[in-house]
């Protein structure tokens, strides 16, 4: 019995050390030293190095004078991170949508976009569609008593293309910008 049981319980104890401590170490020093920034949670500082965010993770922006990312199913919490499993024909989406676009609405901008009204499969999406982003412009320049032309030149300068896929703008970064732009200042 012993001539079974002492190789399992060593090849047990090996690939534990292996799998569960070294593997893990190797691979957390090499993004510490390869990937600094995103291993530590791509984290978005203000001017007094206060985090205010990730660059991968939605909040919540409420009010009349921020940029508002896309609903999230699970109330940006990143622990219920995930998609509502609403199916379309459930009155409860239908809801939800309907709500979240009076909401949402801007008047003579036509119909919302659908990225301010559908949640991404995590939920927690930090991106906008730039026309999205652009259909916010007119309601965010007169809370804020700034000309369009500037925070529609925020929203052009905070648009980039990713390497695969389409624009997109990062909400926070986005807001971040907005709150920073002293009063009456163009943007070009």
């Amino acid at each position: 019995m012993s001539s079974v049981l002492r190789p399992a319980m060593s090849l047990i104890v090996l690939m534990t050390l292996i799998t569960g401590v070294a593997y893990p170490l190797v691979v957390t020093g090499v993004a510490q030293v390869a990937f600094p920034v995103q291993a530590n949670g791509s984290l978005v500082y203000d001017d007094q190095e206060k985090v205010r965010g990730s660059e991968l993770i939605a909040q919540a922006f409420t009010g009349e004078k921020w940029f508002h990312p896309r609903p999230s199913a699970g109330a940006f919490a990143t622990v219920a991170s995930g998609a509502s499993n609403l199916s379309p024909s459930n009155p409860a989406l239908a809801t939800r949508i309907g709500d979240d676009a009076l909401k949402e609405k801007v008047d003579n901008q036509g119909p919302v976009p659908l990225n301010l009204l559908t949640t991404s499969g995590s939920g927690l999406d930090p991106h906008l569609s730039p026309a999205a982003a652009q259909y916010q412009v007119a309601r965010i320049a007169a809370a804020r008593h700034l000309p369009r032309e500037t925070v529609q030149g925020l929203v052009v300068a905070n648009t980039y293309s990713p390497l695969i896929g389409p624009p997109v703008v990062n909400v926070l970064a986005l807001n971040q910008s907005l709150d920073a732009l002293p009063s009456g200042k163009q943007v070009n």
